[in-house]
């Protein structure tokens, strides 16, 4: 019931989104995006108050974690979209439209992926070590790789279907197919839709195993997740002028990455209190933050 409820409202809330607000394309303001940014922090965190009465202090804490280490690397994330939108130049009025549909299909591969990890990690007990040693080995690979240039046209799910599917290289609207000559193709706004959801799945193999490392419930996980989706496209439109001044923003990701995988690891030998876990991760990320707005790029 808890789960149909929780869907339900996810589902309305969506609905509400695109069928009012956003239902014809327009370029998304910066006041409309601060609007819909809290509108999605103040939802998580009365849905955290829930938890808390529902299921009791600690299982609150555990999604007060597992939701910042989401929206922290979610973040990091909207620096891609922003390269990848940019690349295929989209309009302004037509990438909400991108990130909406983009997201619920994120939503929908997450989902899988938690409840297979989920599973997974009930029956072969080592796999915990790892995730915990594959979020380590992340973590180091995105302080050392940070500075890599992206490539979106190389985008594996992108090429596939540029590939197997016959497209034109055009938008026409908001319409992700057109029919022509009896023929249908999809859009270049589709093509640009299948790079954001091949990007999602890539950031899904990083930040799936980070919440594992947080909590083992899968309730809690996907629910924190969620919520860090849901408020990314009005947070892409916040941060998207300004992606270029958090310079340490990975070099704090990496470091949550690091400690989460460790305490992983570490997780049969010393369990490090939830509190205490959601204490050094909101600093790490909040000092990288901080600093990056601080401290000028040598470019500005």
């Amino acid at each position: 019931m808890l789960w149909l409820v929780f869907a339900i409202v996810v589902l309305a809330l969506l609905a509400i989104d695109l069928g009012i607000f956003h239902r014809k394309p327009h370029e998304v303001r910066m006041r409309e995006a601060l609007a819909w940014s809290a509108v999605w922090i103040t939802a998580s965190l009365l849905f955290n108050v829930g938890v808390y009465f529902w299921f009791g202090r600690e299982r609150a804490l555990e999604f007060l974690t597992g939701y910042l280490v989401e929206k922290a690397l979610s973040i990091d994330n909207i620096f891609v979209f922003y390269v990848t939108l940019s690349f295929f130049a989209v309009p302004a009025q037509l990438q909400h439209r991108v990130l909406f549909w983009g997201i619920l299909g994120a939503l929908a591969m997450r989902g899988v992926f938690i409840a297979v990890g989920a599973v997974l990690l009930q029956r072969v007990h080592w796999l915990s070590y790892v995730l915990g040693a594959f979020l380590v080995f992340t973590g180091v690979r995105l302080f050392t790789q940070s500075n890599r240039p992206l490539q979106p046209e190389r985008n594996f799910l992108y090429r596939l279907v540029r590939r197997a599917i016959p497209s034109i290289d055009e938008y026409r609207g908001g319409r992700f197919i057109v029919v022509e000559g009896g023929r249908c193709y999809l859009t270049r706004l589709a093509l640009v839709l299948m790079a954001v959801e091949g990007l999602d799945v890539v950031f899904a193999v990083d930040s799936i195993p980070a919440i594992f490392a947080v909590t083992s419930d899968p309730f809690i996980i996907y629910t924190s997740n969620v919520f860090a989706i849901l408020g990314l496209r009005a947070l892409y439109f916040v941060l998207a002028g300004m992606v270029g001044r958090f310079r340490y923003l990975d070099v704090g990701l990496s470091f949550v990455l690091v400690f989460v995988g460790g305490k992983m690891v570490a997780a049969p030998f010393y369990q490090l209190p939830i509190g205490a876990s959601l204490g050094v991760i909101a600093a790490v990320i909040g000092l990288s933050i901080g600093a990056s707005l601080l401290v000028r790029s040598p470019q500005t």
